[in-house]
């Protein structure tokens, strides 16, 4: 593979990475943005949930005292009694159905905001169209070809790399329309060719109400009613706790020292609440919606009045000081109360990003571990790449050594070939019994060569014939040595032999193993640096037997030590040109000797020779004898 080809390979990678990490950060920013709206939804609702206990509480309290005094029975007349009780009991019973029907309507928009969320999340580019405009062109397959889309890419001012396509649907042709059939939410969501942006079909889905239209209408309807029961209030009992009191059966006198000293909306405002039970009721209605982050509950007249109460959940001392920085929530307090409300709660989260990050976790941990695994995937592939590119490299160098290695001997034969075909040559009998051994010596040449690449092909296959017999190391290592004597003297070397192993027998193939010790010897002549100076050794340690064959020749360093043992590898040799081979000789020792259970090292030093020793499993029989 070309140098280009692998850069275009990684640029388009890291782009894909950095768009997929791009829309993953979208992804969890739109989630974090999600969610803050959930939460100050939840806040609200509790807070309204809570204002409205606390007005029921002080109502509860004040009957149950009003109760526990005078039990005589009032004069009134008994039409006023009997409508006063209706009056209250109507009022009671209406503001219970209105805070019950407010939770409701939350519920079902909660819903709707969860479910649209969902939609958004799987399609972004759905599009609301109105329920007349899906009857009249969605519905009817006759015009979906009226509809039209218009799709639009924009960017995030916050982020410009990252696009956001909106779709805007409507009808090339205007036909008489068909009245919707519910109050449903529909979405249509065309399918776009992201290169063009054009549509090509379309799909739709159908999603509750937004509200529930009977839970909103009946609010506005019980509202109205309260606010009707006001009115008709009798004007001997000015508000709803006057007629709480009369219904109790005080007399004048009584009823006026009550409604001077205790009456319930004269009353102070730090009086009417307990702060332990406001904090009590805010920890509910937020554990049931699933809030429980810490916050500060502040009581006050009017957002710019003096602080009237303050309470902290879960947080320590130097936190109940005012809060800056902070958004707050606030409600109405005793909206029952003619003209304006006495009095204004409000809570704080200080740690509200931590409280949405901590249940966005899963997520996040998620998001990054597949980001993880698609750095990993990319690492692992340019890995990869880069290693079949080293391969392919070594296989060029050992076919052109290969076309060398042949080259030469097929040059002699042919030489040797045509001095036979000239008669002055052929009668003479020496001559050509000289070349007849010529002929034969590079023929065995060739045969050598092609031998080694063979078993290099059958070891890569698993398919190479190993045989299991019982070999004696000694005797194979010294036919080896007395068949390299040639070679030896050639090159004017010195081999010092110890086999000094008293156990030798092993169970292995003797041509592969005479193989092995070849190749070792063949590589310490060849990287020799004058004349060769090679000691051979046998020793036993313990249950096995170990050859090793060292000289005083070039030498490697640590880093071509790790990579000698691959296929194809060959350490450079400089200057030295007479260093020849194709790079399979010790990866094929390697391979045999893990094929039969031994182990192979080397030690070297640069410039100061090489040691590889062989080290193989005795027979168990001559390991116990």
């Amino acid at each position: 593979m070309k140098k280009r080809s692998i850069t275009l390979i990684i640029w388009f990678m890291s782009i894909a990475l950095l768009g997929v990490m791009a829309m993953q950060y979208f992804f969890i920013r739109q989630s974090y943005i999600q969610k803050s709206q959930i939460f100050d939804e939840s806040v609200k609702a509790s807070l309204s949930v809570v204002a409205n206990k606390i007005e029921r509480q002080e109502v509860y309290e004040y009957t149950n005292k009003q109760a526990k005094l005078n039990q005589k029975k009032f004069a009134e007349d008994q039409k006023i009694q009997r409508e006063k009780e209706i009056i209250l009991a109507e009022q009671i019973a209406l503001q219970d159905e209105i805070n019950k029907l407010r939770v409701k309507n939350f519920d079902a928009r909660d819903r709707y905001r969860n479910e649209e969320e969902d939609l958004k999340r799987n399609f972004p580019n759905a599009a609301y169209v109105s329920n007349t405009f899906f009857e009249t062109y969605v519905r009817r397959k006759d015009y979906h070809h009226l509809i039209t889309f218009s799709i639009e890419k924009s960017y995030d001012i916050l982020d410009p790399t990252l696009p956001t396509i909106s779709t805007v649907v409507g009808a090339s042709k205007r036909i008489a329309e068909v009245a919707g059939r519910d109050d449903s939410t529909r979405f249509i969501i065309p399918i776009v060719n992201d290169a063009t942006l054009q549509v090509h079909s379309f799909a739709w889905a159908t999603l509750p109400p937004t509200e529930d239209a009977a839970t909103r209408m009946r609010l506005q309807e019980v509202e109205q009613k309260l606010k009707d029961l006001n009115y008709r209030k009798l004007s001997v009992a000015t508000n709803l706790y006057d007629t709480i009191a009369i219904l109790g059966g005080k007399d004048n006198k009584v009823m006026e020292d009550i409604t001077a000293s205790i009456a319930m909306s004269k009353r102070p405002l730090k009086e009417r609440i307990k702060t332990d039970l406001a904090m009590h009721y805010l920890q509910e209605e937020l554990y049931n919606r699933g809030i429980v982050s810490p916050f500060l509950m502040e009581i006050r007249s009017s957002p710019s009045a003096p602080l009237i109460i303050q309470a902290a959940s879960q947080m320590d001392n130097e936190d109940l000081l005012p809060i800056k920085d902070v958004v707050g929530y606030s409600t109405a307090l005793f909206q029952g109360d003619q003209g304006k409300s006495p009095g204004l709660l409000s809570i704080y989260f200080p740690y509200k990003d931590s409280h949405i990050a901590s249940n966005m976790t899963f997520m996040v941990i998620a998001v990054l571990a597949l980001l993880s695994l698609l750095v990993g995937c990319f690492a692992y592939t340019l890995t990869i790449i880069f290693r079949q590119k080293k391969i392919s490299e070594m296989k060029t160098d050992f076919i052109n050594n290969m076309t060398h290695e042949f080259k030469t001997p097929v040059a002699t034969i042919m030489i040797a070939s045509e001095s036979l075909r000239d008669k002055e040559i052929a009668s003479n009998e020496n001559r050509v019994a000289k070349l007849a051994n010529i002929i034969y010596d590079e023929n065995v040449r060739l045969g050598s060569h092609i031998e080694r690449v063979l078993n290099i092909a059958r070891l890569e296959k698993e398919n190479l014939n190993i045989e299991r017999t019982k070999v004696h190391m000694n005797a194979l290592v010294s036919n080896v040595l007395e068949s390299m004597h040639l070679q030896m003297d050639k090159a004017d070397g010195t081999l010092q032999v110890d086999l000094a192993a008293t156990q030798d027998v092993v169970i292995g193939d003797e041509l592969h193993l005479s193989n092995v010790i070849f190749n070792l010897l063949d590589n310490a002549i060849k990287y020799s640096k004058d004349t060769p100076h090679i000691t051979v050794k046998s020793i036993n340690t313990k249950h096995s037997i170990t050859i090793s064959v060292a000289d005083k020749g070039v030498g490697m360093s640590k880093e071509h030590q790790e990579k000698i043992f691959e296929q194809f590898y060959r350490i450079p040799t400089g200057n030295i040109h007479n260093v020849k081979g194709f790079g399979l000789g010790l990866s094929y020792v390697n391979n045999i000797i893990k094929i039969l259970h031994g182990k192979i090292s080397v030690k070297s030093e640069k410039d100061k020779g090489t040691q590889f020793e062989v080290t193989l499993p005795l027979h168990a029989t001559n390991s116990t004898s």
